[in-house]
């Protein structure tokens, strides 16, 4: 899998490239700048971009604007943004263009190898990988909507859904059977209004509509 980073930190942008390369990614282009980036992903076209939020020449949201582009422009590339800290309103733009091949980590979530190295793996595979923390505060926003339909283990299954898990992930995270995992979905999509069709992925409407509505 071919992969770029854009991150200001020198040491962590090495530390990045390194622990990629380490398992077996291929790392084209490393980069300090959003400019930088979106002409390293023009030139290679990777499999997946991980892009600090916070780059110059303000440290606010400029990597989040060139993620934003990103997506425009080459939707074939995944886009995985580190943050420092959750910005619910980041979370939500990204998702406005879709859940496919995008995902938001917190920084701290580096230092776990697996879960990290797992999250650019399905965002470059087109899947979707949303820190814990982030899909926390984008369903606590829908928790205070008197209109929402959904049991609390099922806003459960919706949110290990959002970090990308699978039906078994889900079910061990749970501590209850794929079998019971299944119920709950059938049960989202039915009261989100989300039928069955060849050309859908129910799990990420069910994702996009819950979240943005």
């Amino acid at each position: 899998m071919r992969v770029v980073i854009a991150e200001d930190s020198t040491l962590l942008r090495e530390g990045l490239t390194r622990l990629l390369v380490e398992e077996g990614f291929d790392v084209v282009a490393a980069v300090e700048d959003a400019p930088a980036l979106l002409a390293v992903v023009e030139e290679h076209r990777p499999d997946v971009a991980v892009v600090d939020i916070r780059m110059p020449p303000t440290h606010t949201d400029e990597g989040l604007r060139a993620a934003l582009r990103l997506r425009a422009r080459h939707p074939g590339t995944g886009v995985l943004v580190l943050s420092q800290y959750v910005r619910v309103s980041y979370a939500a733009e990204l998702l406005d263009a879709g859940a496919d091949g995008v995902g938001y980590l917190l920084k701290d979530r580096v230092s776990d190898l697996a879960e990290f190295t797992a999250a650019v793996r399905r965002v470059g595979s087109g899947g979707s990988a949303f820190d814990p923390a982030v899909v926390g505060k984008l369903l606590g926003r829908r928790r205070d909507d008197s209109d929402s339909r959904l049991t609390e283990r099922e806003r459960a299954v919706l949110a290990l859904m959002a970090e990308g898990r699978t039906n078994q992930a889900i079910a061990q995270r749970l501590f209850i059977t794929e079998r019971t995992v299944e119920k709950h979905c059938t049960g989202i999509f039915a009261k989100l209004d989300l039928s069955a069709s060849p050309h859908d992925h129910r799990r990420v409407l069910a994702v996009l509509r819950y979240l943005n509505a």
